[in-house]
């Protein structure tokens, strides 16, 4: 998510999560967000003015990072107040772990980090396992040449392999069309799924009708 009305809007849907893409590649890249002071927090987190209700929905802040310098990381955490850390690159358990530590317990002592698994066949969940014990949640994504956003899918029925304690994100090009699809794939670990680039307009601008048609059908 990229534009302020498209945040409000999105947000209002009752999303659990909302991904800010801070890798300077991607076409979603949040690059205007210094022009505009406390964008993300104040969008994603905008107190309701109707005196009926107390505060509005508030989904968590995920910053999406690809083998990003780690104080560039620590910064955009905190100046833009992240739940979630994502890591879409080749972060270490080292890098991870070193990050935990400088965030732990004194900047943002609630932080999570997702980590980002790219996957074209059955061996490649495997990657999961040096994770453990360092991450809170994986996310299984397609493997393309670039980081995520691709609309490509990949068989879901490998993921039955991966028999971790770690909760998922099943990602991969999920579009309007899959709520069928979506609504028959079992696996104890699997908690949310992961929608971008097949509910988008354009890079960063999601389509909220076809969103909220999408989370109705799924529910």
């Amino acid at each position: 998510m990229r534009e302020p009305d498209n945040i409000r809007a999105v947000s209002e849907l009752g999303i659990d999560m909302m991904g800010f893409i801070f890798y300077p590649k991607s076409p979603r890249y949040v690059r205007s967000i210094n022009t505009h002071a406390g964008i993300i927090p104040n969008m994603a987190n905008e107190k309701v003015k109707d005196s009926s209700e107390s505060s509005s929905h508030q989904p968590l802040k995920v910053g999406v990072f690809v083998d990003e310098m780690p104080q560039t990381v620590i910064t955009h955490a905190y100046n833009y107040e992240l739940d979630y850390i994502q890591l879409h690159g080749e972060e270490s358990p080292i890098y991870i772990e070193n990050l935990k530590r400088t965030l732990i317990p004194d900047i943002l002592p609630d932080i999570k980090i997702i980590k980002a698994i790219s996957i074209s066949n059955a061996d490649d969940i495997d990657n999961w396992k040096q994770y453990e014990g360092c991450i809170d949640m994986l996310l299984f994504d397609t493997k393309c040449k670039t980081y995520g956003g691709s609309g490509e899918q990949y068989d879901w029925e490998i993921l039955k392999t991966y028999d971790g304690t770690i909760p998922f994100l099943l990602s991969g090009g999920i579009g309007p069309d899959d709520a069928e699809r979506i609504k028959t794939f079992k696996h104890p670990m699997c908690t949310g799924i992961d929608l971008n680039s097949r509910f988008e307009d354009a890079p960063g601008i999601k389509n909220v009708d076809k969103l909220k048609t999408f989370l109705t059908e799924i529910q």
